[in-house]
């Protein structure tokens, strides 16, 4: 344990990679969008996607906490076991913040009614449907899946090399599509978007988590042959 905690330091070293950048980016989205609702001339509640901009951020972190802080971690003797597991850690953390600023900032604008414009960039209504911990759980699973997405990305790169992950990325692309057209000959589209209603924002987040706990298991056994 001691050993994954220092590979959680090492992560957070530069704090600006977990911390300072993502309220950069979502400070400035909320901004924007604050703008942008003020020009549109409706007194009707206006809704905008603006505050997922930190969570695909953290594809770009988890990409480079393997390309660029792996290597490092190589030459200061930190086992292979020790950095996949601090840097999960670390993500874990990372998009338990999120989520965190998330829930403030649904509080804030519940309470000020949209900045005083009815605009809303965190309490969008469907994710927060389940309540204050069910709009955690759905940012808190985005986050921590677009980080192991890119995590399991760099790390088939580092495996085996870029074809190796074209291969990979043409044959995931091919099964959606191949889905998608099952779906169409059989005319279950209907069924597909009921479902997804019923399932509501938490149960797609909670069937988030078990994709992203079978792309983690896919990046720790890639992880075994990554080239620092």
């Amino acid at each position: 344990m001691r050993r994954t905690l220092n590979v959680i330091r090492l992560q957070l070293i530069n704090r600006q990679t977990f911390i300072w950048v993502p309220l950069i980016i979502l400070g400035s989205a909320v901004v924007i969008s604050i703008l942008i609702y003020a020009m549109i001339p409706t007194e009707g509640p206006k809704y905008g996607g603006g505050g997922q901009a930190p969570l695909w951020y953290f594809f770009a972190i988890g990409l480079s906490a393997m390309t660029l802080t792996f290597p490092f971690s190589q030459a200061m003797s930190i086992t292979r076991r020790d950095f996949f597991f601090g840097t999960m850690l670390t993500a874990i953390l990372g998009s338990a913040f999120l989520g965190i600023v998330f829930l403030i900032g649904g509080g804030i604008e519940t309470l000020t009614n949209g900045y005083g414009i009815n605009g809303y960039v965190f309490y969008l209504p469907w994710l927060w449907e389940a309540g204050p911990l069910g709009a955690f759980t759905v940012y808190f699973t985005l986050a921590l899946f677009l980080f192991v997405v890119g995590f399991t990305g760099a790390t088939i790169y580092k495996s085996w090399g870029p074809t190796v992950l074209t291969i990979a990325g043409v044959g995931l692309g091919l099964i959606l599509v191949g889905l998608a057209f099952l779906a169409t000959r059989l005319e279950l589209w209907d069924e597909v978007w009921r479902g997804i209603l019923d399932a509501g924002a938490l149960g797609l987040a909670l069937w988030g988590l078990v994709a992203t706990a079978v792309l983690a298991g896919i990046s720790f056994l890639a992880f075994r042959r990554a080239i620092p």
